[in-house]
């Protein structure tokens, strides 16, 4: 066709599915739809080799036993299974620093289970660079770099999606996981809930001289959770929750009084500590997003619901709606449906509503809880853990939760393939 106006035309792109979000979540939604066999083009505005960076932000992850075999569905664990480590118990303990733990707490072993260890601990730069490479190799997968999305929009049958470069991209579908201050979200008019906590999380790895044997240490303090948490050698990734100008000012302590600050708090259980890597601060906070879904876009992970880390369960119930959306998507385009129709989304967002805000309600409910000095309260909870690591029926239900295994689970946390 003749273009008399001699501007240049700019054809978009076509993909079936369009992810904003080149994190984690959106390149694990990415394999699983291509090796169900859609096509898929993730938009992540950040380049490439800062996201290989082995330094990139410090952070692990508690990979539940249920998203651990999502990870083995999309061909990923085998990659990293070398750099992970098991999670063998779980202790929470109460108490305040210096002091110690209450004599009340709950201990969670994996022998209680038949499924094998509740999840594994794995460092978030191993894990990215492996879903990065996985998508490079991946028929299916288009990975844009380095690129923004400056507008989005809906049209019969499709979703047009304008970058910053110029280029267009159209799909069936898009999937915001682009994080809590998701530009998805609110260009799809989904608006947001949540509050500050006025805690921020200090972050780093510390080596110690004794080994950790697989255990998962959670020390509630007054100011806020510790969390101690074992990585592969005599390492363990620490998440230490401080009321927020507590934390500004430990974090820009040189190291050694930075582990003045940890060592009353940390405790001489695993012998002398010492500080490996680079440390990181986050501010912490509750955003739910108000709606999953909006005409031809869906959201996941953290974009959908940004929630306390005391429970580590953040980046696994971004895994259940992974396997969700997948899962809905797939048998949808089997059945010859339209994947971004309104029915299909709805589906979506009727398995993974209930379970996303009753996620957020009990992270800020345990962290209202705990991160306090009431005496009163403070006895409560400790007569609660007590109860509960001495009832094996409870004790196992809990630890079934940690792994992921209740509730209504796609096929691919089953160990089902898609």
């Amino acid at each position: 066709m003749d273009n008399p106006t001699g501007v240049p035309i700019v054809r978009p792109m076509s993909s079936d599915i369009l992810i904003v979000g080149g994190g984690l979540s959106g390149p694990i939604l990415a394999l699983a739809l291509a090796r169900a066999g859609q096509r898929v083009t993730v938009i992540d505005a950040l380049d490439e080799k800062i996201r290989k960076n082995v330094g990139f932000d410090g952070r692990s992850y508690a990979v539940a036993l249920t998203s651990r075999r999502l990870l083995d569905g999309i061909g990923i664990w085998d990659q990293i299974a070398d750099h992970s480590q098991p999670i063998l118990e779980i202790k929470v303990s109460d108490g305040r620093a210096g002091e110690g733990p209450s004599p009340f707490f709950m201990h969670f072993d994996h022998a209680e289970i038949e499924e094998g260890p509740m999840g594994h601990m794995v460092q978030d730069r191993h894990l990215r660079r492996a879903l990065i490479d996985a998508m490079a190799a991946t028929n299916g997968v288009t990975h844009l770099a380095g690129e923004t999305v400056m507008a989005q929009a809906e049209t019969q049958g499709s979703i047009t999606l304008t970058l910053a470069s110029g280029q267009k991209l159209s799909g069936a579908l898009m999937v915001g996981a682009d994080g809590r201050n998701s530009g998805t979200a609110t260009r799809a008019g989904i608006k947001r809930t949540g509050w500050d906590y006025g805690q921020s999380a200090l972050v780093c790895a510390s080596a110690h001289e004794k080994p950790h044997h697989g255990i998962a240490h959670q020390f509630f303090m007054p100011p806020g959770p510790l969390a101690i948490l074992p990585l592969p050698g005599n390492v363990s990734s620490i998440v230490w929750s401080e009321q927020a100008e507590t934390a500004a000012a430990f974090n820009a302590m040189p190291d050694e009084a930075y582990l003045t600050m940890l060592r009353p708090r940390f405790g001489d259980f695993l012998g002398e500590i010492s500080l490996t890597g680079k440390r990181y601060s986050y501010p912490l906070s509750l955003s739910l997003a108000t709606r999953l879904v909006a005409p031809r876009t869906a959201l996941i992970g953290d974009a959908a619901h940004g929630v306390h880390p005391i429970a580590g369960q953040g980046l696994n119930a971004g895994m259940r709606d992974i396997a969700a959306l997948a899962e809905v998507i797939t048998d949808a385009t089997r059945r010859g449906e339209d994947a971004g129709s309104a029915a299909v989304l709805a589906r979506y967002e009727e398995w993974r509503r209930f379970d996303n805000t009753a996620l957020a309600v009990a992270t800020d409910s345990f962290n209202r809880l705990f991160s306090n000095d009431n005496a009163l309260i403070r006895g409560l909870r400790d007569l609660g853990m007590g109860m509960v690591g001495n009832m094996p029926t409870l004790r196992r239900s809990f630890i079934r939760e940690a792994a992921g295994l209740t509730g209504d689970l796609p096929r691919l946390m089953r160990g089902a393939p898609l």
